[in-house]
């Protein structure tokens, strides 16, 4: 058995919850969510620390850290990274990272796509099958998203309402969901490494000639 923080921040949604793991079996035992995709930096340990007190639990008692890694926004997912990078080190337990659409996929049945917000008129997304990831991540406009053989659509309400499909939960990433997607419990973490999928919007000055 193992406790677990798990942390996204690649959405509007500023998500932390404790989950008790033990082999297959998830339990959550705090939760907290914040809808605001502006406040990622300032909801984030709030929540944090609010799920720990619903669950009963101290920093002290967690045995690993999992984070949606995007894809997402720049300054959304560094909110996120850093702050489950900054507890891993603090309390030296390993931190997982894991693709924030899996996160929703995963808890997901038969054949579905997943969209999130990507801004600019486009969407993350990734297909699924029985909670498994067949195609994806990919940023595209939603005119340009094959749906493939999915029935049905999970992910951001706003643009799952662009695809002429059932529409169905989870909307978010969840803490359940961030757990569940971890791929392998049995080895040390691979590094975080940011699911952008695409440049961010700030560049560089030029150099005066």
């Amino acid at each position: 058995m193992s406790l677990i923080l798990a942390l996204d921040t690649a959405t509007p949604a500023v998500t932390a919850g404790a989950v008790r793991r033990d082999g297959a079996d998830r339990v959550v035992l705090g939760e907290r969510v914040t809808v605001d995709a502006r406040a990622h930096a300032e909801q984030l340990t709030p929540n944090v620390l609010g799920a720990l007190v619903d669950s009963g639990l101290a920093m002290a008692d967690l045995d690993a850290v999992v984070v949606g890694c995007g894809p997402g926004p720049f300054t959304g997912l560094r909110a996120g990274m850093a702050t489950a990078a900054a507890y891993g080190h603090a309390l030296n337990i390993p931190v997982y990272g894991v693709c924030s659409l899996d996160a929703i996929g995963v808890r997901t049945t038969g054949d579905v796509l997943v969209v999130t917000d990507a801004r600019r008129r486009e969407v993350y997304w990734a297909r699924y099958r029985d909670g498994v990831r067949t195609d994806g991540p990919a940023v595209n406009a939603p005119a340009d998203v094959d749906p493939g053989s999915a029935g049905a659509v999970a992910g951001s309400p706003d643009h799952a309402a662009l695809f002429d499909l059932p529409r169905i939960e989870p909307v978010y990433p969840t803490p359940a969901g961030l757990v569940a997607a971890v791929p392998d419990w049995s080895g040390a973490p691979a590094p975080l490494v940011a699911l952008y999928l695409r440049r961010p919007d700030a560049k560089p000055l030029a150099a005066p000639r």
